[in-house]
Parts: structure tokens; sequence; C-alpha cells
């Protein structure tokens, strides 16, 4: 859910700065010291799997985390989110700076959904949970994506419904993928599940 820089309007990247530093800012304070390792492993995975994306007309799609890493962090996915994030623009050049706090974002509400949801399905929903986690993680950024899109400039609302309609296939297997690590962290390592913020 990358968007390249001088796509969106200034408005929009004001405030899509505003609400990241916002977000990284109560992320780093619910983070504890002891929670920076797994904040950082977290990030590292997140950083990777940009290296396996699928180019799809003018967007490209890959899978992102954000529920998951939202869902075994809570808060400090935020920080985690960030440094990925971050590291992307810099070093892979996707996006870039100036639309960096609307990345961060958009990659927030994702995990932060997926939080709710983790709080909302407990015991034997868990399940059912970690799967709407994964899933919701991905819909409600690429609906924020569009709507950021289309905001900035209304030539864009083609390019909004490609994106859109990719990301459908992607939510199912984010929320696959998160149901699978979750339920495998929950009989291997139950801890790390119990370190949410």
């Amino acid at each position: 859910m990358h968007i390249s820089e001088g796509v969106l309007s200034m408005p929009v990247l004001a405030g899509g700065w505003a609400l990241g530093a916002a977000g990284l800012a109560i992320g780093l304070k619910k983070t504890p010291v002891k929670m920076v390792p797994k904040v950082a492993l977290v990030s590292a995975v997140l950083f990777l799997l940009t290296f396996f994306h699928i180019p799809l007309g003018p967007a490209c799609i890959h899978l992102t985390l954000f529920g998951l890493a939202g869902y075994i962090l809570g808060f400090s996915a935020l920080p985690a989110l960030f440094v990925a994030l971050l590291l992307q623009a810099l070093l892979l050049n996707f996006g870039g700076l100036l639309v960096l706090g609307v990345h961060i974002t958009i990659a927030s509400c994702g995990a932060l959904c997926a939080l709710v949801i983790r709080h909302l399905f407990s015991g034997k929903l868990i399940p059912a949970g970690a799967f709407l986690a994964g899933f919701v993680a991905i819909i409600i950024p690429a609906i924020l994506l569009v709507t950021l899109l289309v905001l900035s400039s209304y030539d864009l609302v083609s390019t909004a419904t490609i994106i859109m309609s990719a990301n459908l296939p992607l939510a199912v297997i984010e929320g696959v993928l998160t149901l699978f690590v979750v339920l495998s962290l929950k009989r291997i390592k139950p801890d790390a599940l119990r370190q949410c913020a």
C-alpha cells in the first residue's frame, strides 16, 4: 500500500504526518524496554515481506502483516511499522519521505483494528478473531488509501478501484496467515501472545 511521492495533496500529507506522529508517540510511550527485541523482530519481518510483491497495473501488492503485528504487539506495533516503512522508503524507494506519515497512519489503523478484534474475540473465538484481525487489517487500510487518493484527485478513482480490488484476495491470505501464526504461537509459545500492550 505504498503511495508514490507527488500523488497526494498537501493537506492529505500534512494530516497523515500529524496522525502518524501522534500514533508513533503513543506507541513509543506504551512500549516497555523488554518489548524492544520483539518489536525489532516484527519490524524486520515487515520490512523483508516487501521484497515479495506482485505488480498489478499502476500498483503492486504484497503481504503486510499489519494485523499480525497489531495482534501480537498491540500499540507497540506502531514503532515496528514506522521502522519498517522508513527503511522501505530509504533503502527500496517505496513511497518516499513525504508520504511516510500517510503510510504510517494507514498501517497503524490496520494494526489497531487487529488489536481491537483481539480483545473482542477470546477463548474459543480466538481462531475467528485471528482470521478477522488479519483480514480487517488489510481492508481498513485499503479503504483509507482509496479515500485519500480520491480526496487528492478525482482522476485517481480508477487507480483506487484497482487497488481496492487487488487487496480483497490479499486480505483473505493475510487472514489465513494470521490465523496460522496465532494458533502456532498459542500452542508453541503462548507467552508471545500474552505481552500484548
